[in-house]
């Protein structure tokens, strides 16, 4: 008996052995993000990415938010071999990239041909002198959420994917009424300005600002036909737009793709009851319908990592196709446009249910809301300023962008 609980036991051991030894045989990859235990899609790209090659193990080391560009710089000036850092910021791919912390990624991208079409230009704000630094996995880009119950009341169509923003602001009036707006603007530059952007062409850093005339002049114009709340009295109120428009007596509002979570998150608890629903935000004449604007998150490979392409094997699985369905699963808006990435997304619980919406997923072209340009951190201060001078009526549409264009010229 003591024999056989002898060879039992040896054998136990010799399993356990195996099985560390299987374990600990994983490669290691190791990925520097922020609020890594707390963030949704950070716990589903694991286990999605893990599931898909089980012989990595996949390590995040966690920074707090807060923190994140000046650690992350600390850690890379100190030597760190961590395969993967996250981007955070667009700022901080071009300081990493211009101390040579950050390893090129054109080679990987050439030797496996892989298609970066998904990202609609997206990938452009990662590239310096024609090489790949790094790759977008996440982007928040503008849409258009509009309160279905208050257009079927009304017996107005909803609004389309292929909407100017002349036919947007005469659908804003015709839903205006007593108690009643038919658009809503948030306090942010962003949010009246920054259409400009999306042809592609102009940005809020390049001095020229005589393009932003017909958006102060279209936002004013329905400020004055009390078809959206004015500008003074929301600073005044500190009203956020996320209560505005679950308040149900606003028709339309242009946001971020993020406040999709909050209003399926109103539903399920109550704070709002209305069907509600989202479509491409306007586009200007001559700029492509689908085209909008907003921010990235990305991924980096570390020059110092003594895996590089192992690193390579998640950072394009994270931001392709596969990996943008793990993110898209928790309702979180990958970088990645596609057929099979906006199906992810309208399958999370509670997106509206019409093709509309779901083909809102799929925008044709998305800018940076701020390009990242020498002495950016001297001239956003100066449109800022003018915008509210111009938002507050204290100057005129003119005087306002006269003071950008000349003001800036000085700066650059």
């Amino acid at each position: 008996m003591k024999k056989l609980l002898a060879l039992v036991l040896v054998a136990m051991m010799a399993l356990s052995l195996v099985s560390g030894a299987f374990a600990e045989g994983k490669q290691v990859l190791t990925v520097v993000t922020w609020d890594a235990n707390t963030t949704p899609y950070l716990i589903a790209q694991e286990a999605a990415f893990e599931a898909a090659y089980p012989d990595i193990d996949l390590q995040y080391i966690d920074v707090a938010s807060q923190d994140y560009g000046i650690k992350a710089m600390s850690m890379l000036s100190g030597n760190d071999t961590s395969d993967v850092f996250m981007v955070k910021e667009v700022s901080d791919i071009v300081n990493w990239q211009a101390q040579g912390f950050a390893e090129p990624l054109t080679p990987y991208i050439e030797k496996d041909a892989y298609d970066v079409s998904g990202f609609v230009g997206m990938e452009a704000n990662y590239a310096f002198d024609g090489t790949q630094y790094a790759l977008p996995f996440r982007s928040d880009f503008w849409v258009l959420f509009y309160n279905k119950d208050l257009f079927d009341a009304a017996g107005v169509a909803y609004p389309t994917n292929d909407m100017t923003w002349d036919t947007y602001a005469q659908l804003a009036k015709d839903m205006t009424k007593e108690g009643q707006f038919g658009t809503h603007y948030h306090t942010w530059l962003s949010a009246v300005a920054n259409w400009t952007v999306a042809d592609g062409v102009n940005t809020l850093a390049d001095g020229q600002y005589d393009d932003l005339a017909y958006f102060y002049k279209l936002y004013q114009d329905l400020e004055d036909a009390g078809a959206c709340p004015a500008y003074s009295e929301l600073k005044a109120s500190g009203l956020h737009y996320s209560a505005a428009f679950a308040n149900g007596n606003v028709a339309m509002m242009p946001m971020g793709y993020w406040y999709v979570s909050t209003l399926i998150g109103y539903n399920n608890d109550g704070t709002c009851n209305f069907n509600w629903g989202i479509t491409s935000v306007p586009h200007a004449e001559g700029v492509a319908a689908g085209s909008s604007f907003g921010n990235l998150t990305g991924a980096m490979i570390n020059a110092k990592s003594a895996n590089k392409d192992l690193a390579w094997t998640y950072v394009s699985w994270l931001c392709g196709v596969e990996g943008s369905k793990a993110t898209a699963s928790t309702g979180t808006r990958p970088a990645w446009v596609s057929d099979d990435v906006a199906t992810a997304m309208a399958s999370v619980a509670g997106f509206p249910t019409d093709d509309a919406s779901k083909a809102a997923l799929l925008p044709t072209y998305v800018a940076v809301e701020w390009p990242v340009v020498d002495k950016l951190s001297e001239i956003k201060p100066i449109v800022e300023e003018e915008h509210t001078l111009i938002m507050t009526r204290e100057i005129t549409i003119e005087e306002g962008i006269e003071e950008m264009n000349e003001r800036v010229a000085e700066v650059m």
